[in-house]
């Protein structure tokens, strides 16, 4: 018993002397040279910063790998105070840092946000800076970068209160009653709140304008106002959202809408992309008669990836051709109360991946819930109506007196309907969805296997194919078999 206790109170002993100098060992500083720290990152990314607006914040993370303590002698910012750049380190900020230690195993966060001055700069340029390590006579580097651009920014001067207490913040593009506004390329135009085209006011945005909405913004284009957007091929005009970090890119919902409320009978969008907001285009009567003011023509325009519908009609005339209305989470065309509405060599393919969607591609109704039906006249041709679900068209349609008619006319449509019904379809065709590049990315041109879509050849069909000679991409559409949708093979 005794030669037993005295081997475990030999053991404990050892136990307790290891564990002393393990913990010896941890506080002690290692300073072989060939120690460094390691970093989360070797350099911090933003990208397109607007002058004057500031940035998000990013953070990388500094490691210690090792089992002993270990010292970093200095952190330098190298632009100093003059940066762009502003760093903080544990908590303190500053330019430059010095004896830092770190336990082992440990790690702490450097955070990193720049700010860009407003300049006459009508292209990109690149702002650059470095944070400078050095651990154990070992210099190692952070690199930091930035994309800045001068822009145009359109800030909200006054807000509409509702009855609800919320308020709408707008501003109008000029004090000027009557005036005629041209957006020329040299800088994009950042918009916070809604930016009004009021009555009597003309917007004109010309090819290669890129603009950029803030969270629930949008373009406002009031009674008898007109808005022009004339972009070109390979020049398009670009709505999106102004945040332009990593994270962002891609994400729907980043703003609100382009609103045509009322607007004149001369409105146009030409050669645009609309993306990533709520929802790409609403046009609407507010209390008037259909006939009323308001009209768009819509044509080689991409509207996608928007977080409720790509584009809205309620009792409006549009005439679209070579369009495409690309991934929403409900209806990439959603018509309500009726209109008049033609839509020539457009693609509808709604293949929304981000949570489920059980709203149809397109939906027309022409009635409201107070029991209001108004006329409704809508037309298909040359189109493709495509997407996920096994049916992607709804006709909630009352009144047959009242309706004028909705056609189908050589399309490819995701039907289980009769397309036999010669009062709404005629010379259609219906199937399996087709194949495309990549809807994922947004390219919703066909793959040449599905001829399917090529194969049309009639009166009516070559007499759109005349009106939309060339395919959005500024492809010549071959004859006599008319390529149905926005892209020629």
């Amino acid at each position: 018993m005794i030669k037993f206790l005295k081997y475990s109170l030999l053991f404990v002993g050892l136990v307790l002397l290891a564990s002393v100098q393990t913990g010896c060992r941890k506080n002690k500083l290692l300073t072989d040279a060939s120690a460094k720290v390691t970093f989360s990152t070797d350099s911090v990314l933003f990208d397109t910063v607007f002058t004057s607006s500031g940035s998000s914040t990013r953070n990388f993370r500094i490691r210690n790998p090792h089992d002993q303590k270990i010292k970093i002698s200095s952190i330098v910012l190298q632009g100093g105070s003059q940066s762009s750049f502003i760093i903080n380190v544990d908590g303190t900020s500053g330019t430059s840092f010095s004896d830092i230690e770190l336990d082992a195993g440990d790690s702490m966060y450097v955070f990193v946000q720049v700010n860009v001055n407003p300049g006459n700069v009508n292209s990109p340029f690149i702002i650059s800076d470095a944070l400078k390590f050095k651990v154990n006579g070992n210099e190692q580097t952070v690199v930091l970068e930035a994309w800045g651009q001068d822009a145009w920014y359109h800030k909200a001067t006054n807000a509409i209160q509702f009855t609800n207490g919320s308020y709408l913040p707008y501003s109008r593009i000029s004090s000027n009653d009557k005036c005629d506004t041209v957006w020329k390329k040299d800088k994009p135009h950042v918009i916070y709140g809604y930016l009004v085209v009021d009555s009597l006011q003309k917007l004109t945005i010309e090819a290669g304008v890129q603009v950029y909405l803030n969270y629930k913004a949008g373009l406002w284009v009031y009674r008898y106002g007109q808005l022009k957007v004339l972009g070109e091929k390979g020049n398009e005009v670009v709505f999106q959202g102004a945040r332009r970090e990593r994270e962002y890119l891609g994400q729907s919902g980043q703003w609100d809408r382009i609103w045509i409320n009322e607007g004149s009978d001369y409105n146009e969008i030409n050669y645009a992309i609309i993306k990533d907001g709520y929802i790409g285009i609403q046009t609407e009567i507010l209390g008037n008669v259909i006939g009323g003011p308001g009209k768009l023509k819509l044509t080689n325009t991409q509207v996608y990836n928007m977080s409720l519908w790509g584009l809205y009609g309620f009792g409006y005339k549009i005439y679209a051709g070579n369009t495409v209305f690309g991934n929403c989470k409900e209806c990439a065309l959603n018509i309500a109360l009726g209109g008049d509405y033609q839509f020539r060599h457009c693609t509808f393919a709604n293949f929304w991946t981000d949570d489920v969607r059980k709203k149809t591609c397109i939906n027309l109704s022409n009635y409201t819930s107070s029991g209001q039906v108004l006329p409704i006249s809508v037309y298909f041709g040359n189109c493709i109506i495509d997407g996920k679900l096994s049916e992607e068209i709804t006709m909630d349609l009352k009144g047959i007196d009242t309706i004028k008619t909705v056609n189908y006319s050589n399309c490819y449509l995701k039907t289980d309907a009769d397309i036999s019904n010669t009062a709404y379809y005629t010379n259609v065709k219906k199937g399996a969805s087709l194949k495309y590049n990549d809807v994922t990315k947004w390219k919703y041109w066909p793959d040449p296997a599905d001829t399917i879509i090529k194969n049309f050849d009639n009166n009516k069909a070559r007499t759109d194919v005349l009106l939309f000679p060339d395919d959005i991409t500024g492809k010549f559409r071959t004859r006599p078999k008319i390529t149905a949708g926005a892209y020629e093979f």
